[in-house]
């Protein structure tokens, strides 16, 4: 195998012999993108040769960036993904990718692209006809879909190397900034929504820390109130503005949650509320209905929860947070009364004690003040 170095404006070239085409008799070459310095292109040309001494070689195919993302690797990725998260994915490419970057050749596409659309999309990525751009975390997600997209690709031949590996995303600002109530903000939102339907729902997620998804999801025969916990195994999502009802998404996801004696009386005042409305649409789902659900039996859609919660937080004097924030609100209240870690890990679900104190890991300064205090009085009194 034959091929050679070569230089083109301020871009060098892997450019590799493969014979002579029978039809005009004239040697054919395929020339490789290799970067800004000579030997970027360098090790494309060895990596290149390798695979081809390997039996590991695939021409390149003229195929956009567009059609392979929508035509072969979303396709593919269905059954692996959530119905949530492969809606995302595909909002992503539809939205954001395709416009700018689609009608690419999959070979010809570079890390210079890639940054280029990631600025583009930070200044002015927003498609609700207000303008503006689109947040460092939604770019970042775009970068990550992207990444996987093409090392799959890389994988599979279709590519010679994974430009994105060479991209800029944009950074997302740390978990120090995360909003979140003290005790006595949490016990005045509670307080405040007490009078609406909801509020039930609204103190399980606080007293829980399950996510909005999982406490629409709960059905009463996951909820056992005499040994006081929750059994956490399916979520009601939200698919292109659709309710789906489906499991967890991951094997931490599927948990026990217990409950404290007053969001245990919590839920019985809830179910015979439930069982009186019932009573009135002639409907009785018994166990296999939603714990909170409407008056005909339905679930919830998750969209109304975080509208009902915004509207409430915005006509009260409490610190703006998402109902997201519920969830972080339990965590730190939780770690700043001294409770493990790895407690709050299962409670929240979390894939590992590890990822847990990454995220909280605002709270940890003072939690080791604390404790260089105690040690200190432990052992000199």
């Amino acid at each position: 195998m034959r091929g050679h170095i070569a230089k083109k404006g301020n871009r060098y070239y892997a450019v590799v012999y493969e014979g002579t085409d029978p039809a005009t008799g004239k040697q054919r070459h395929r020339w490789y993108q290799g970067g800004s310095t000579r030997r970027e292109a360098e090790r494309t040309l060895t990596e290149i040769v390798k695979r081809i001494h390997d039996g590991d070689y695939r021409a390149p195919e003229k195929i956009t960036l567009g059609d392979y993302l929508v035509h072969r690797w979303l396709p593919l990725r269905k059954n692996q993904l959530g119905a949530s998260t492969y809606d995302a994915h595909r909002r992503n490419i539809n939205h954001h990718i395709l416009p700018h970057l689609g009608m690419i050749p999959l070979q010809r596409l570079t890390a210079d692209d890639l940054d280029g659309l990631y600025v583009k999309l930070l200044t002015e990525g927003r498609r609700n006809g207000g303008g503006g751009g689109l947040s460092p975390k939604t770019v970042r997600n775009i970068h990550g879909l992207l990444h996987k997209a093409l090392s799959d690709a890389t994988r599979k031949g279709a590519v010679l190397r994974n430009v994105a590996l060479q991209a800029d995303p944009p950074r997302v600002r740390s978990h120090s900034a995360m909003r979140v109530w003290n005790a006595e903000q949490l016990r005045q939102f509670l307080t405040e929504i007490d009078d609406h339907r909801m509020a039930p729902a609204f103190y399980v997620a606080a007293n829980t820390g399950m996510r909005r998804g999982e406490v629409l999801g709960l059905t009463w025969s996951a909820v056992d109130l005499e040994d006081a916990r929750v059994s956490v195994h399916q979520a009601v999502t939200n698919v292109a503005y659709e309710k789906r009802v489906g499991d967890v998404k991951t094997s931490t996801g599927r948990r026990m949650v217990d409950l404290d004696a007053r969001t245990v009386e919590v839920l019985r005042r809830w179910r015979q509320v439930q069982a009186e409305e019932q009573d009135l649409t002639g409907l009785h789902p018994g166990d296999s209905g939603f714990v909170f659900a409407k008056p005909d039996g339905s679930p919830i859609h998750p969209d109304y929860m975080s509208q009902l919660f915004e509207r409430r937080v915005e006509a009260s004097t409490l610190p703006r947070i998402r109902l997201h924030d519920l969830r972080h609100t339990h965590a730190t209240i939780l770690l700043k009364a001294g409770v493990p870690v790895k407690v709050v890990s299962e409670r929240l679900g979390h894939s590992s004690p590890a990822f847990t104190m990454t995220v909280y890991q605002h709270v940890l300064p003072g939690m080791q003040a604390e404790a260089a205090a105690k040690f200190g009085e432990a052992l000199w009194g």
